[in-house]
């Protein structure tokens, strides 16, 4: 309403609107450009046209009269100079929205490289967590080897001290250190040191194992389905239906519940029995990864190892 107030009105020549629109030129345009140059001529129009064609208003229809009586001096035909600018004009049109595309094609090509740098990172992120999960798990498969090695040694040592006794030898080093304990005292000090979650848990498979040793595919599947419900806690504790476990479930019944040890290895790593013992879940607050990774380490050495509980057996033999 601002703007017909500002352009008066005034009659516009019908012929020469005509002649501005076979060019191309929209009707608004076509006006305003005979407007301001007076209802010269064709050529006039055309060339305030190119001058102005990134004017804000330039699409704007001004108020004016059309007057078909209206004559203007004018030449007949459209001279080949109208033609030209013309066509300069829609080349420049051309132009224009040729940069416009490859502006915008470089914008989707920075897209596409930050996307692709955002998609590298996550990746190296996940690949780095996956790397320190191995390295707890070696550390942890180490660390078992190394306790059952030094159980092995002491267990030798054990022997060695008995023998020697039964047979009535001196010990080793009688004169230059104090009298070793009897082997009775030495047996009885044993219970005195502590036994770890690990022990455990160890003592939890080996008994399974031992259990159904007539049935090495029970106890596969057995320890590969603790593997599973171990793995899921440890790689995803944030997921709920990783850490709860319904009991009356068949096929968890088949594999882990109905088999001796089973379900007491799952309290040992964190579960806990709820809802009137309908099902085992882990509290997100007690979720210890260090501690599950040993449990992981401990299941694959008793899938991997064939003389896992082995030892402890000759023990008590």
């Amino acid at each position: 309403m601002q703007h017909q107030q500002e352009v008066p009105a005034m009659e516009v020549n019908m012929n020469l609107l005509g002649k501005l629109e076979s060019l191309g030129f929209p009707r608004a345009r076509a006006v305003r450009g005979l407007h301001h140059t007076g209802n010269t001529t064709v050529e006039d129009a055309v060339n305030w046209l190119i001058d102005h064609e990134n004017d804000a208003d330039i699409d704007q229809m001004p108020l004016v009269v059309i007057n078909l009586d209206l004559e203007t001096p004018q030449p007949n035909d459209i001279t080949e100079a109208i033609k030209l600018k013309e066509q300069e004009l829609r080349d420049r049109v051309r132009m224009k929205n040729r940069d416009e595309e490859k502006k915008l094609e470089r914008e989707r090509e920075k897209e596409r490289i930050r996307a692709g740098k955002a998609l590298l990172e996550a990746k190296r992120i996940a690949e780095e967590n996956e790397r320190q999960r191995l390295l707890a798990l070696r550390k942890a498969e180490k660390e078992e080897e190394k306790r059952a090695r030094e159980k092995v040694l002491k267990k030798l040592d054990l022997d060695k001290l008995e023998r020697k006794q039964a047979l009535g030898l001196p010990l080793e080093n009688r004169a230059a250190n104090p009298p070793l304990p009897s082997i009775q005292e030495e047996k009885s000090s044993l219970p005195v040191k502590s036994v770890s979650k690990a022990d455990h848990m160890r003592e939890c498979l080996r008994s399974l194992k031992l259990a159904y040793k007539d049935d090495n595919a029970k106890v596969k599947k057995a320890f590969q389905t603790l593997l599973i419900y171990v793995g899921n806690v440890a790689r995803s504790p944030d997921e709920e239906k990783f850490r709860k476990i319904r009991l009356s479930n068949p096929k968890f019944q088949e594999r882990v519940g109905s088999l001796k040890g089973g379900i007491k290895f799952l309290e040992l790593c964190g579960f806990e029995r709820s809802e009137g013992d309908e099902f085992l879940v882990f509290p997100r607050d007690k979720v210890d990864v260090q501690s599950l990774n040993t449990a992981g380490s401990l299941l694959k050495s008793a899938l991997t190892n064939p003389y896992f509980g082995l030892l402890e057996k000759m023990k008590e033999d």
